[in-house]
């Protein structure tokens, strides 16, 4: 078998392909003695047809399967002569038997990338301390006091910071409704009737809340905000809005005190120090999970600062469309309409693709690490955790297991899982350095 292989830059390369007549010969006659051993053709008993009734019969199968077979032997002695690691074999072209008997063809090979894998154990990665700070956990304590305060009006004085204000409001730009001036809907920056606001310089708009200060029931005001250049909707930005507001109600928020009452009534039977360990515990669950994604976020940038290597142009394009897809989904969720998704299509693309790179980069990596740590991903792991996915999503494990085999996902399961326990030896092996003033969300 002559094979022919011409690697191109981005991880492409060019297999050629001829198989000798010999070879053909011989593969036809095993496919040809398996047809006749196996036909059933009126009025010859089975494995009785002679040969030239069943190839006139079956002659297109026979030569189907033998281009098949002649194809895929020849994928596998590449693979073997040419040390290939090859993610798709392509779409085999000018496939042809030639006069002389043998048979040819052609085809675009996609190439895993040549990777050269930095430096990976003692990887420093900083994190803030595992254990809870407790002014945390007071702040906590502090909102669930906040979701049963009591709201007394205030008659007798202007509005002051920390306050509750009921207002009416709407909005313009440049001497525009904000709707005309964006030509879109513009949500709350509109306007609003009886809308809550707590007089807090978070709140709202940047320095709108202060403006809000001094005002007292039943009167109006206009305010002037001038929105950063980094607000969300670009058309916005840097630009100067008018809001007519009118101050409908004070009001004035009574926490309840912080005992054994209070924690009643969050969960009946339960005293105060009984809601403080639940909640304790549940926040220190969740910070050692978001330290965890830190120690995985801050590995992952390592390598991304360090390895440069080209990656195929088409799975560049799958993973990209896969992110912005999901990119477009979170924005819907979040509200974004059909005309901002649109309007916003390039930035959402190009984030897109340096996440896709981002990924994939790392993935080959992970799979590269994988393989020199001889990291593996055995049956009795892999059938457990399809049993954990289908159980998961109430499904009967076994039918879930064979509907993953014939989607042809199983391969692409055990690879995640491979690369799951690879991360987990880089955390294990990472000097884990920790600081107060790191930020717990990267």
């Amino acid at each position: 078998m002559n094979i022919v292989v011409e690697k191109q830059p981005k991880c492409v390369a060019t297999l050629r392909v001829d198989v000798p007549a010999d070879t053909v010969t011989r593969e036809r006659n095993q496919i040809l003695r398996s047809y006749i051993a196996k036909a059933r053709i009126p009025g010859f008993r089975s494995g009785k047809a002679p040969q030239a009734v069943v190839e006139k019969r079956y002659g297109k199968d026979i030569t189907e399967e033998l281009q098949g077979k002649l194809i895929n032997d020849a994928y596998d002695e590449a693979l073997k002569q040419e040390a290939l690691q090859v993610l798709d074999f392509g779409v085999p072209e000018a496939a042809a038997f030639q006069p002389n008997g043998s048979f040819s063809f052609e085809s675009t090979l996609m190439l895993a990338p040549e990777v050269k894998i930095p430096e990976y154990k003692g990887i420093t990665v900083t994190v803030p301390p595992t254990e809870l700070p407790e002014t945390e956990l007071t702040e906590q304590l502090e909102s669930l006091r906040e979701r049963f305060a009591e709201f007394q009006p205030v008659e007798d004085r202007a509005a002051e910071m920390s306050d509750f204000a009921v207002i009416d409001y709407s909005s313009t730009v440049g001497g525009q409704p904000t709707e005309e001036f964006l030509g879109k809907p513009a949500g709350y920056l509109a306007g609003r009737e009886g809308y809550w606001l707590r007089l807090d310089e978070k709140s709202f708009l940047p320095g709108f809340c202060t403006q809000l200060v001094g005002m007292n029931p039943g009167e109006t005001r206009e305010l002037t905000v001038t929105l950063p250049e980094d607000f969300p909707v670009e058309e916005l930005r840097n630009c100067e809005m008018l809001f007519t507001t009118t101050l409908k109600e004070i009001k004035l928020s009574i926490l309840p005190a912080l005992d054994d009452e209070l924690a009643a009534r969050l969960a009946p039977g339960k005293s105060l120090e009984d809601i403080k360990s639940l909640i304790r515990d549940s926040m220190q669950e969740e910070r050692q999970r978001k330290i965890n994604d830190l120690k995985v976020n801050q590995i992952v940038a390592h390598f991304n600062a360090q390895a440069d290597f080209d990656l195929p142009d088409e799975l560049i394009t799958q993973e990209t469309q896969s992110q912005a897809d999901s990119m477009v989904e979170r924005g819907i969720q979040a509200g974004m309409t059909e005309d901002e998704v649109q309007s916003q299509q390039a930035e959402i693309f190009a984030t897109a693709q340096f996440q896709a790179i981002s990924n994939l980069r790392t993935n080959f990596i992970l799979q590269e690490i994988a393989r020199t740590e001889n990291i593996t991903v055995d049956d009795k792991e892999l059938v457990n955790h399809l049993f954990q996915i289908a159980n998961s999503r109430k499904l009967a494990p076994k039918k879930f297991i064979k509907d993953m085999q014939r989607a042809g996902r199983i391969h692409n399961i055990r690879q995640s899982i491979m690369i799951g326990k690879a991360i987990d030896f880089l955390v294990e092996h990472a000097n884990v350095q920790e600081d107060t003033e790191a930020p717990l969300n990267d």
